[in-house]
C-alpha cells in the first residue's frame, strides 16, 4: 500500500530498515528489506509534495491491519498466470499468519473456461484476468467446486455473470484503479503511431527505404480531441491532449462538472462528440443491454464521424463495433486507427501463435490496412500498473479472509 500511493507523488521517497534502503515506489523493493511486523522504519522524503507524501505515509502506518480472529489461510487458484504474475504475486503471499496477506496460491497457465474451471477444487477462490471467462456455466462449475471468491485483477468485469455469481453467493472483487497513466499514456503512444505511419516509417528505414510517401500525419495541436468516458483513465487522456495544445470534449453517462470547472473539458452530447472530434478515445466501461454501450461505435456512429477522424480503444474490445469498423476502413473512412483491444481478442491476447495456423481472421483483417495499430491488450503493463493490481488484489483476498468491507473492489 506504501508502494502505490507513492507512485502518486513527485517527490523522492526511500525507506530504510537497518543498513537496507529502498525505493519506496517499489513493492519488490520494499519487500526484501525482510522488515517484520514491529520493525522500526525510517523514510526520506525529498520534494515538492514532501508534506502530502508524510501525511498519507503516517496515516498508511497507523492503520491496523490485525485479523478479526485466528483464519486458515486462503486458498487460491491463478488461472492465466505469467511469469511477471508470479514476480508479485509470489512476493506478496510468502508470508502467513496475522498481519501477512495469509494466501496460498497455486499457479495455472490456461485460462479459466468451461473446461478448466474443474481445476479450482479445493480451493476457496479463483484469481482471473480479462481473457478469462466466468459466464454461468464456469460459475456453475465453481460453485460446485467449492469457490466462494472471484478475485478480478484488472477493473473491468464483463467476463463475469454477476446474476449467476449472486446466485451461488459468489463473492466478485475486482482492482477498482491501477495506474490510469499507464492506459491514457498507451492510448496516445499508438494513436500517434496510427497517425505518423510509425510503424511503417521503422519498417521501411529498416531496409534502407527512407522516402517519405505514405507517412503523412496530421499535427494533434489546435485539434478536438473527444474522451468518450471521463473516468481516471479517461481524465488522464484528456490532460495530454490538452498539453498536445488541443481543445477537449467529453462524453459521460455520469458527467463530472468539477472537470468542466477546471478547463479540462467541455461536456457534450455524444452526437456532437463524434460529429466535432478529429481524435475519438475509447475509456467507458462495456455495459450490455438497452442504453449501455455495447457497440457504442457502429455503422451509424461511424457515419457521423469525421472522414479523416482518428480513433483510439484501450477500453474494451465491444465498444467498437468491428465489422462495421472494418467496412468504414474498406471505404476510407479514418485518417489513423489505433485498438489495444477489439471483438473477438480472447483466443489471442498473451498468447504466441507465431507458429500457428491463422484461426482468428478478424486480427488478420484488421491488419490489412495500413492507417491500424493493432497491439495485444498492453496498455496497461507498466511496473507501477503490475504491483498495483498485485497489491489490490491481495488485499482485496485479505478483505474477504478477515470479513472487512471492500469498499469500490465490489462487484454488485
Amino acid at each position: 500500500m506504501i508502494a502505490q500511493a507513492c507512485t502518486n507523488f513527485k517527490s523522492q521517497v526511500t525507506v530504510a530498515y537497518g543498513e537496507r534502503e529502498a525505493d519506496a515506489r517499489r513493492v519488490l523493493a520494499i519487500l526484501r528489506l525482510n522488515a517484520g511486523k514491529g520493525a522500526e522504519l525510517e523514510f526520506t522524503i525529498t520534494g515538492e509534495d514532501e508534506d502530502e507524501a508524510a501525511r498519507v505515509i503516517t496515516e498508511l502506518l497507523s492503520e491496523s491491519h490485525d485479523a478479526k480472529k485466528e483464519l486458515k489461510p486462503l486458498k487460491i487458484a491463478f488461472f492465466g498466470t505469467k511469469d511477471y504474475d508470479r514476480m508479485y504475486f509470489s512476493e506478496l503471499a510468502r508470508d502467513k499468519g496475522a498481519g501477512t496477506y495469509n494466501c496460498e496460491i497455486k499457479y495455472y497457465t490456461s485460462r479459466l473456461t468451461n473446461e478448466s474451471a474443474q481445476l479450482a477444487k479445493g480451493f476457496d477462490a479463483v484469481c482471473i484476468f480479462v481473457n478469462d471467462e466466468a459466464g454461468r456455466d464456469v460459475i456453475e462449475i465453481l460453485h460446485d467446486c467449492g469457490i466462494r471468491l472471484i478475485l478480478l485483477r484488472c477493473a473491468g468485469f464483463n467476463n463475469v455473470d454477476l446474476a449467476a455469481a449472486k446466485e451461488y453467493g459468489i463473492t466478485v472483487l475486482r482492482v477498482p484503479a491501477y495506474s490510469p497513466y499507464a492506459v491514457a499514456e498507451h492510448a496516445m503512444a499508438i494513436l500517434q503511431e496510427a497517425n505518423r505511419r510509425l510503424h511503417k516509417a521503422s519498417y521501411k528505414v529498416k531496409y534502407n527505404n527512407f522516402a517519405l510517401s505514405g507517412l503523412l500525419g496530421y499535427d494533434l495541436h489546435n485539434k478536438v480531441a473527444g474522451i468518450i468516458g471521463t473516468g481516471k483513465i479517461g481524465q488522464c487522456m484528456a490532460r495530454i491532449c490538452k498539453g498536445y495544445g488541443m481543445t477537449v470534449i467529453g462524453w459521460d453517462a455520469y458527467p463530472n462538472k468539477a472537470l468542466e470547472e477546471e478547463d479540462l473539458l467541455t461536456y457534450v452530447s455524444k452526437e456532437e462528440l463524434l460529429r466535432r472530434a478529429d481524435l475519438v478515445s475509447l475509456h467507458a466501461p462495456l455495459i450490455m443491454g438497452e442504453g449501455g454501450t455495447y457497440h457504442l461505435i457502429n455503422r451509424d456512429t461511424i457515419a457521423i464521424m469525421k472522414k479523416h477522424a482518428m480513433l483510439v480503444n484501450t477500453a474494451r474490445g465491444g465498444l467498437i463495433d468491428t465489422e462495421a469498423l472494418i467496412e468504414a476502413l474498406k471505404e476510407g473512412k479514418f485518417h489513423a486507427v489505433a485498438l489495444d483491444v477489439y471483438e473477438g481478442e480472447s483466443s489471442n491476447v498473451y498468447t504466441d501463435h507465431s507458429d500457428d495456423f491463422l484461426n482468428n481472421d478478424v486480427t488478420a483483417r484488421l491488419q490489412m490496412f495500413p492507417n491500424l495499430v493493432l497491439t495485444s491488450h498492453q496498455a496497461f503493463f507498466t511496473r507501477e500498473a503490475l504491483q498495483a493490481i498485485a497489491a489490490t488484489t491481495m488485499e482485496n483476498a485479505r478483505n474477504f479472509n478477515e470479513g472487512n468491507e471492500y469498499g469500490a473492489a465490489e462487484v454488485k
